[in-house]
Formats: C-alpha cells, structure tokens, sequence
C-alpha cells in the first residue's frame, strides 16, 4: 500500500511539473523543488523498505550499537551493515551477544548477500523458511548460536551461496536433501549439531550432495549420520579437498569411489562403525596429507599406502586389522609427521629406517605385539619425537644420543631392576604449557589487563582455535605458531582493524585430536576494542578468511570470549534523528534532564521503601536481626579488630582483607571488609546480605552479621578455625588427612553445596568453588564459603548469560567460559575439580598441566585403583585401605565432562559420596549424619509463607 501512494505521489508531482514548464522563471524554480522533492521521496521508498524489516530485526536483538544512528541503515554508517543503492546487502553481527529468534522478517531483505550473525549464544529457536527468499544470498554464517529444529527445506532455494556454516547449534532431524540444489556451494560445514539418517543422494525426483561439483569442503563431523557412506557420493567430477566425517554413527565400508576425488587432501571417518577393508583406491589420492580411519571395525589387511608420498598425519588406530609385520610404507613416506597404529595387531620389529626421517614427530605403536630390538640410533640428536610403544613386547634398547620422549611401560624391558628407568615411567601430559616467547619483562600491567607481545598493556580479545587438521603433533614446535600468528596479524589488518598483534599459545589436544589453540587479540592505538571492532574481529575469524594460513593448519573453528571489552556501553540506546533542528534538540535534553531527575528522586524513594535494610539506624542496639545475622556499626568492628591492626589480618582476596575478630559474648569471628574496587552498589550489597542471612547449614559458613556505613561494605562471618582444604592438602595447615578424613571433607562440602542449589530459596550458584573457599572447623567438618560471587537463580531463571565470566581459573567450567551461560552444572564442575586435588593434593593447574587431564591420561580402569598410584597424594592411604576410590574417581570425571548436560546434579554426587562412605567405613557418627536435607524450608522462605504453629 506505502508503494502504491509513493508511485501516485511521483505521479502527481510529474504532471504538476509538466503544467508549470510553460510558466516561466518562477515556474523553473518549482519545477527544481519538486524534482528534488521526487528524487527525495522515491528514495525514501527504498530506504523504508529495507528499514521495516531492520527495525524488526533490531527489537526481536535487542540491539541498537552507538553508531545505528538515525532511521535509514543505508546512511549514517551503521556498524555491521553493508549497502549498495540504499539496499541493505551485507549483515555482520558476529559474536554482539544478540538474543531471540531469527525472525521471518529477514526474507524481506530481498538484496541480501552476506548474513553473519555467528558467535551470538543468545538466538535460538527455528530457522524460518522465509530464509529461501534470500535468493541473493552467497554468504550464511550461523556459527555457534543455539538454534534447534530441522534445517528448513527452503535452504535450497539459495542458488547463489557459497558459503553454509551451520556448525556448532543444536540441529536436529536430516539433512535437507535440497542442500544439492546449491551449485555454487563451496564450504558446507554442517557439524557439531545433532543431525541424523542418512547422508541424502540424488535420484530421478529428488536431488543430493552428490550433485555440489564446486564443494570442496563436507563438513560433517560430531553428529548422528548412520547408515553407510553411499558410494554414488563421490565422483570424478568433484573438487572437494576435506571430507570430515568423524564421530557419527556411519556403518558399511569405506565407498572405493572416495579414489576418485584427485582434489581431495584431508579425509575423516574416524570413530564411527564402519567395517571391512580399506579400499586399495585411496591409494590414487595423490594429494592427500591426512587420513583418520581410526576408532572403527576395519578388518582385512593394513593398508598398503606407499604411493601416498603427500601424507602428514596417518592414524589407523583401534581397528581389528589382520596380523601384519611392520609395513615397509612407514620408512619410505619421507613428509610423515605422525604415524597412530595403536591397537593394530602389528608384530615384528620396528625397522631402524622409520626414525632416520629428520620431518616425523610422533609415533605411536602402543598394546601391540611389537618384540624385539628398539633402535633409535639413526635419530638425529636435534630431532626430538613422542616415541609411544606401551603395552608391546620389546626386550632391548638402542638409544643412540637421541633425546626423545620414550614410552615403553607394560614390556618386557621395564620389568625388574629397570622398572625405574624414565622410559618405563608413564607419561601423564598431552599438552603444552607453551607461550611464543616475548620481550616484556619490564612491563607491568594492572591486574586486569595483558602485555601484548609488543608490550603494551590492554584487554585482549581472547578466545580458542579449534583446528580439526594439522599436519604435525609436537605442540613444542613455536616455528608453528609464530608463522600463523603472522598470518593472523596480516589477515586482521587486511580488512582494515585497528590489531597491533597477536598472541597465540597453551596449546594441546582437545577430544578426538583436534588442537585447541588460546588466542588474544590486541587493539593498536587503545586498550580495548568497542563492541564494533570485536565483531569485526569475530567476522574474521568465523569466515575461515586466512589468506597466508600455514599449510599445515587446516580448517578450524572458534570459540570467541571477551569479557573485558568494555567498549561500546549499552546495546540499547536514545536515538535523536538528524533532522531536528538545534534549539528543538536543545529543549528536548533540558525537558529529559528534568525527566531524569524526578525519576532518580522517584526511584531513590521507591528505593528506601522497598530494601528492608536501607532505613534502619546505624546504631546497633536498633539493628534488627536478619535471620541471625545483625547490623554492626563501624566502630565497633574497629573495636573487635584492634582498629584493622595487622596483627588481626588473616588473609585477603578479591573481596578485600579479612580480619579475625572477637566479639564482647567471646565469640570468634572472621570480617570480611571490601576494597574500594570491589564494592557493589547499596541496594546489591543489601539484597546480598539479605540472601545470606537466609542461608542456614551446618556445611555453610555462616553470616553473623554486616556493616553499610562510612562508605564501608563489610560482613562477618563465623570464624572456621583450621584454615582451608588448601592448607591441609599442600601441608601447610599441619593436618594430614588419610582417605576417610577426606571422604568426610568432600561429604560435608557436597551437602552444603547441594542445599546451596536445590533447598535455598531462590535456589544460588555459587561461581568460585575451589578449595581454599572449603574451610574446615576444629571438627573437620567442611564449611563453604565466601559468597562474594554468588548468583541466585532466581535473577534469570535456569541459565543465565553472564556479562563478564567469574571464577578461578583451573575450576572454571569450559561451557561457562566459552558460552557464558551459567547454571549450577558450573558449580558442579568446579566441584569435580576440587575431588581431583582433593586425592591428588595437586593445584588445577601445575606446571602447566591441568588436573583433569593429568587424571584423564594416568587412569587405566583395568587395573587396580585405576593406575592412578603415580598421581595420588602419598598421604591419601596412610593406615586406610583405599575402598571407594575408583567410585569417587568416576564420579569426579564425570562431574568435569565439558558438556553440562553430561554432569550429574549435587543432590545426586551427595548419595553416591555417601555410599562411598559406607564402603570405606567411615564412622557411623560421619556415615549418619545430617544430609543436606535436614534442614527446614521454613528457613528460607518469606514471613508470609512460613508455616504456623
């Protein structure tokens, strides 16, 4: 209708101008004006059309950044959108913590040719099938966003893409066979979601993959695919160059047509079912440099692969291959860095030649029956290689001057005197605590901030670089690293941001050996980037876009936090259109001044009447109690604490300083007083303070009372006399705990953790625990403490998205991390954490070894207590029998899985930790003690609910 008045109007206003031509100067002047009239008015047609649809998109977002100024997207420069012809042709929102659906609205935007909105964990829900209107679209991004629900048919509408990354949502049902429509398509990355069926081909009616003759990446990895991999798939005619299909459910055997892709340089079909023998076709892939077969039910003989000069990486693992000797292909494929053949059934001798290669890194032979003779001499005493040959038959050694990493427990040359010897000692680490090395020494930055390896201070942005291929295995290498680093940096700057470097390290093996890379990204010319810049940056990264990428990094994904940006403000914001005249624009800030005044005094007074704290007196004989917990004044804690006196200071942490304190009843207690940075505003610090005086358990520490006068923030808490798990587990605390002190420990910690998460009312997350914030009375009973950074569930229902991440690293749980959501499965993590330290008495992070992996790599659950003698604390078994313990470590792992969904509740890690209890015989006082049940609701509840006598 808006269009049809626009065209009546240009009408009307060309037969006004053709009436008034013949009526001279006067006449030429209104013909000017209302040609300029037209133009303006057709125009704004246009600009409308695109704005509706905009302005749709903005309200379901919430988002309004700084620079969307005005109502036209096509003038102004709004950030993240592109135009041509006042037509909106580009959206890049990447990683701008978007939230809602995508709304069918976006078919609307009819040019569109490029949608980025990856990285933005907030929008879920359907895709549209209005998304096939789109015809114009050559670039779809959706990228590690929680979008669920079948990938509409509609898809394969969109003639011109060449790009579809769906990777990383909760995608569900099959995939749309019209996907085969695209015949432009170049990247399709499908994986990481929870698609299942089959893998769709073409027929007479229907289309298929099969049909994607420009595709050169099948991204379809961590999914449900079954069904077998159709030989029809793959032809001559196609120019794929990486077909990643690991971790589904596919079964039959490897299609022999797979040797028809000449192009094709990288092939996944690890940890699936599929069986029989690998086709001698692959053999004519000429340019391939990896290839995972490992994880599946292959039989037949070991692939004959001599003719593959190319490859890299070969891992063959975990398959039931025929009984073979050592194939002569491992000494003759002089690029391979690293060669997997655990659990082969190979036999025989390792030749000599395989070592003399000066590019290998890796081998790994081990629980195979390799005998006989090991000679390394043929290594060069500069090439230092993994050499894993556990669980075999080797009876001698021959190590030259190599210095290499050797693993040869569980063979025969370990036995005996030379049980001692570091070959035969197993190796706990799979990754590396390397930093490309710096020059800044000297430069001092505040506590939150990073030095750049150009030594400057600032808050990066920070992340993780998945790669799913990588040519090499030694995670030492920095040769790796800088020139990708370089890569990056010149990347960045090519499209113009302000990056002044890259800073790239701690790398290691993620699941299914993908390297996980930590990433930070520094601003030039500020300390940080505007919310602009770092979805900038998150556009650049999620478009795979590395111009001069290493050739031995592959595709990768990303998972992109910056939680100390701080640029930008609000994504919300008062926008006042151009066309406002000065003085107008003058009155309406004086009349919002006015607003906002009476609003602040309306709200102040709101205020006072609705925080029950905020008019009480400051004198504390007028203090009323808050559940047991009262209001002190600050000169009496000065009393209490000898005036703050060091000699009363027990210690500090990122709340403030702690003082022990003794009251006039005698009673000891711990005070905790703020930093002036750390303060909160009054009405959070009473709304906290009311929260914790309704907190009652005997495995909490207990709120005594609070100070909120001359500018103090101050609480007191029940004094804990032992000190923390911490000091008792590293020996500083004098107290040394056998296996069922620490079982009472962990008891007491769960239950009150558990009451924390399901009887508190609201329900609280905790956010930071570890084990210095588990204290221990003269009993050795565990109290949890320090809720500074505690968070009620209340606030945002189930999860709740985080504006900045809170936490100890090493406790900190992944999925928080990365996605920012934040449940009591983060808690839960953390507490899995601590049961590693609790019977290792190990730090989370240990020269640069993280516990859970030291746990993960050492555990073998076919031996007694899990092998994990090597790691356990020496102190864990003095005078006990260490019953339980293969259930407690179970349980611990299962608490640290990275996915939340995968973790068990408190409620449910408090009855298994008691019948390990029961198991170790722990005394019947502990075994029968209170659980985190036993305590009234009442407690919690508001006066108005509480039962009555």
């Amino acid at each position: 209708m808006f269009s049809i008045r626009i065209s009546f109007l240009h009408k009307f206003l060309c037969t006004t101008m053709a009436s008034q031509v013949m009526g001279g100067t006067r006449a030429a002047h209104v013909f000017s004006m209302l040609v300029l009239i037209s133009f303006f008015v057709i125009a704004a047609e246009g600009a409308i059309e695109e704005y509706a649809p905009m302005k749709i998109l903005m309200d379901e977002w919430d988002i309004r950044p700084p620079s969307w100024v005005g109502s036209d997207p096509c003038v102004g420069g709004w950030a993240g959108i592109e135009c041509t012809d006042s037509r909106i042709t580009s959206i890049a929102l990447a990683d701008m913590a978007l939230t809602g659906q995508l709304p069918s609205d976006i078919g609307l935007l009819s040019e569109l040719e490029s949608l980025n909105l990856s990285f933005n964990k907030g929008l879920k829900g359907l895709i549209p099938a209005s998304i096939g209107k789109l015809t114009k679209l050559v670039y779809l991004n959706l990228v590690g966003c929680s979008f669920f629900g079948r990938i509409p048919d509609t898809i394969g509408s969109l003639q011109q893409l060449s790009y579809l990354s769906l990777k990383n949502n909760s995608f569900d049902g099959l995939i749309p066979p019209s996907i085969g429509n695209l015949s432009n398509l170049s990247f399709l990355d499908i994986s990481d979601n929870k698609l299942v069926g089959s893998l769709p081909v073409s027929n007479r009616t229907t289309p298929g993959l099969d049909k994607l003759y420009k595709a050169r990446h099948f991204h379809f990895q961590n999914n449900q695919l079954s069904g077998t991999i159709p030989s029809q798939l793959f032809s001559s005619q196609m120019v794929l160059i990486h077909v990643i299909f690991d971790r589904n459910n596919l079964t039959g055997s490897i299609p022999s047509t797979l040797g028809l892709v000449q192009t094709l340089q990288a092939l996944r079909l690890d940890r699936n079912s599929l069986s029989g023998s690998v086709p001698s076709s692959l053999n004519n892939l000429s340019k391939i440099a990896e290839l995972h077969l490992s994880n599946n039910q292959l039989t037949g003989p070991v692939p004959n692969l001599t003719s593959l000069n190319g490859l890299s990486y070969v891992d063959l693992s975990n398959n039931t291959f025929d009984v073979s000797d050592i194939p002569t292909w491992f000494s003759t494929l002089q690029n391979l860095t690293t060669l997997m053949m655990e659990n082969t059934r190979l036999q025989g001798e390792v030749p000599q030649a395989l070592f003399s290669n000066d590019n290998l890194e890796t081998v790994v032979l081990r629980n195979n029956k390799i005998n006989g003779l090991l000679d390394l001499e043929t290594i060069s005493s500069s090439n230092h290689l993994l050499i894993d040959m556990e669980k075999n038959f080797i009876t001698d050694l021959s190590a030259g001057g190599s210095n290499s990493t050797l693993k040869l427990a569980d063979n025969p040359i370990c036995e005996g005197t030379n049980m001692t010897n570091n070959y035969c000692i197993v190796s706990l680490s799979n990754s590396s605590n390397l930093i490309l090395p710096s020059n800044c020494a000297s430069v001092a930055c505040s506590p939150d901030q990073v030095s750049s390896p150009n030594c400057t201070c600032a808050y990066p942005y920070t992340g993780t670089l998945v790669f799913i291929f990588v040519s090499f295995s030694n995670l030492g290498n920095s040769r790796y690293y800088t020139t990708l680093q370089d890569s990056l940096v010149t990347t960045f700057q090519s499209y113009n941001l302000p990056v002044e470097s890259v800073s790239l390290g701690y790398p290691t093996w993620g699941s299914s050996y993908q390297l996980e890379l930590f990433i930070q990204v520094f601003p030039s010319g500020q300390d940080r980037f505007n919310q602009t810049g770092a979805s900038a940056i998150a556009s650049v990264i999620s478009n795979q876009t590395l111009p001069q990428r290493p050739p031995f990094f592959g595709p990768y994904s990303a998972v992109l936090t910056y939680g100390n940006s701080g640029g930008g403000g609000s994504k919300k914001g008062l926008t006042i259109g151009a066309a406002v005249g000065g003085s107008v624009l003058l009155l309406l800030l004086a009349l919002v001044g006015v607003y906002a005044l009476q609003q602040k005094r309306r709200a102040d007074k709101q205020w006072s009447r609705s925080i029950p704290l905020s008019g009480i007196s400051n004198s504390s004989a007028s203090a009323p109690r808050l559940k047991g917990a009262r209001l002190f004044s600050f000169e009496e804690l000065q009393k209490y604490t000898n005036g703050f006196s060091e000699a009363n200071d027990v210690g500090a942490g990122g709340y403030g300083k702690v003082y022990r304190g003794i009251l006039p009843t005698g009673q000891m207690v711990a005070i905790k007083r703020a930093k002036r940075d750390s303060m909160q505003g009054g009405p959070e610090f009473t709304a906290e303070v009311e929260l914790l005086s309704r907190v009652h358990h005997k495995n909490l520490v207990s709120l005594v009372g609070f100070c909120l006068e001359q500018g103090e923030q101050i609480l007191v808490y029940e004094y804990v006399p032992n000190g923390d798990l911490l000091d008792s587990l590293s020996g500083k605390s004098g107290i040394r705990l056998d296996w069922l002190k620490r079982l009472k420990i962990i008891l007491g910690a769960a239950r009150g953790l558990a009451y924390l998460h399901e009887l508190a009312n609201p329900p609280i997350i905790h956010r930071d625990i570890k084990s210095n914030n588990i204290l221990l009375d003269k009993d050795l009973t565990a109290k949890v403490a320090d809720f500074g950074l505690s968070k009620s569930m209340a606030d945002s229902g189930t999860d709740h998205v985080t504006t900045q991440v809170k936490g100890t690293m090493g406790y900190l749980d992944p999925e928080y991390y990365m996605t920012q959501q934040l449940t009591e499965k983060s808690d839960v993590y953390s507490f899995g954490v601590v049961m590693l330290e609790l019977i290792t008495a190990r730090r989370p992070i240990e020269q640069g070894k993280y516990i859970v992996r030291v746990v993960q790599m050492a555990m073998d659950k076919t031996k007694d207590l899990y092998n994990l003698q090597e790691v356990l604390d020496p102190y864990i078994g003095l005078g006990t029998e260490l019953k339980g313990l293969e259930i407690f470590v179970d349980l611990a792992m299962s608490c640290v899985e990275e996915s939340q969904d995968k973790r068990p509740r408190m409620g449910e890690v408090v009855k298994v930790i008691e019948k390990i209890t029961q198991l170790a015989a722990l005394n019947n006082s502990t075994s029968s003690s209170a659980s985190y049940e036993d305590v009234s609701r009442d407690d919690l509840l508001p006066s108005a609910q509480r039962s009555r006598p």
